[in-house]
């Protein structure tokens, strides 16, 4: 299928055997990007949408051919409710009793709070990896703090598709499940523009950074979780939300913006004050004292 011709109503092969199976919302400009690996027989789901998005997830699983009990492990990149909120529908409908939620473990003393039933596996009990019955596996790599304490991404080596949830994120105006970007956008900072000069649209680059000086708690955590990345070779980012990013150029320009990125969170709120200026209790002991 042509990217011109995808229809966000239906699933997606993104590579052989992967499925975009997410939903755009309009609202809020942000497409739920849930995806489904199947193997032999098989199938993962990876980050399954919040409580309202799985009756369009699940419609596209089904339209793959997967049957819902072939999936034999849901994987959650994070405990946000517009990420896993979908868990006990989820596991109704595959009705296994050896389901298993992967996931990081401080992911789970929140993700515990929606299923009833599954398995909730950590990642280091399975040595940060998950194995098909086929021999296929998932390479997990934790982001820490990116933008939770139990962040991580997951590589598919057979595809080169590492699935990134918030990292590379962004909100988009409209559906576009790929970046593309003109030959302007490589000289353009992105900086503080609402649109596009080449064709009056709203910059995506402009998007991506924002939802990340937004969403990431610091400088020090985004660019750690580009660190951690840095020798996984992969060839695709599929993130949670936003764009899928499938051209080496792309990826390039992303990781050099995103790793110069300033004012992101906690940076922007305390903007250029040194360490040693923060934590200043004087002014709530006069208080006290009084």
């Amino acid at each position: 299928m042509k990217r011109r011709e995808l229809d966000p109503l239906k699933p997606f092969e993104v590579a052989e055997d992967v499925f975009w199976v997410g939903c755009y919302d309009s609202e809020s400009g942000l497409n739920s990007n849930a995806y489904l690996i199947a193997d032999a027989g098989e199938a993962v789901v990876i980050n399954s949408g919040s409580r309202s998005d799985f009756p369009r997830v699940m419609m596209k699983i089904l339209q793959t051919g997967i049957i819902p009990s072939s999936i034999s492990a849901l994987i959650y990149q994070s405990y946000d409710p517009r990420v896993c909120g979908s868990i006990p529908h989820m596991e109704d409908i595959i009705a296994r009793d050896d389901l298993k939620i992967i996931s990081d473990h401080a992911n789970h003393m929140f993700i515990r709070h929606y299923c009833e039933r599954a398995a909730l596996v950590g990642l280091g009990e399975i040595n940060l990896e998950f194995g098909f019955r086929s021999g296929r596996k998932l390479q997990f790599i934790t982001t820490p703090y990116a933008h939770s304490a139990g962040s991580f991404v997951t590589f598919d080596s057979r595809t080169g598709i590492l699935f990134t949830g918030d990292l590379f994120s962004g909100c988009s105006q409209r559906f576009n499940l790929f970046l593309e970007l003109q030959p302007d956008c490589y000289q353009c900072d992105a900086h503080g523009i609402d649109a596009c000069s080449s064709n009056n649209t709203r910059c995506a680059l402009q998007d991506i950074l924002e939802f990340h000086q937004y969403i990431m708690p610091s400088e020090r955590a985004l660019r750690f979780a580009l660190e951690q990345i840095s020798t996984v070779p992969f060839t695709t980012i599929a993130p949670q939300h936003g764009w899928i990013i499938d051209t080496a150029e792309d990826i390039v320009l992303l990781c050099d913006r995103l790793a110069s990125l300033q004012a992101v969170g906690i940076d922007k709120a305390v903007g250029n004050r040194a360490f040693s200026e923060l934590g200043n209790t004087s002014a709530l002991r006069n208080r006290l004292k009084k």
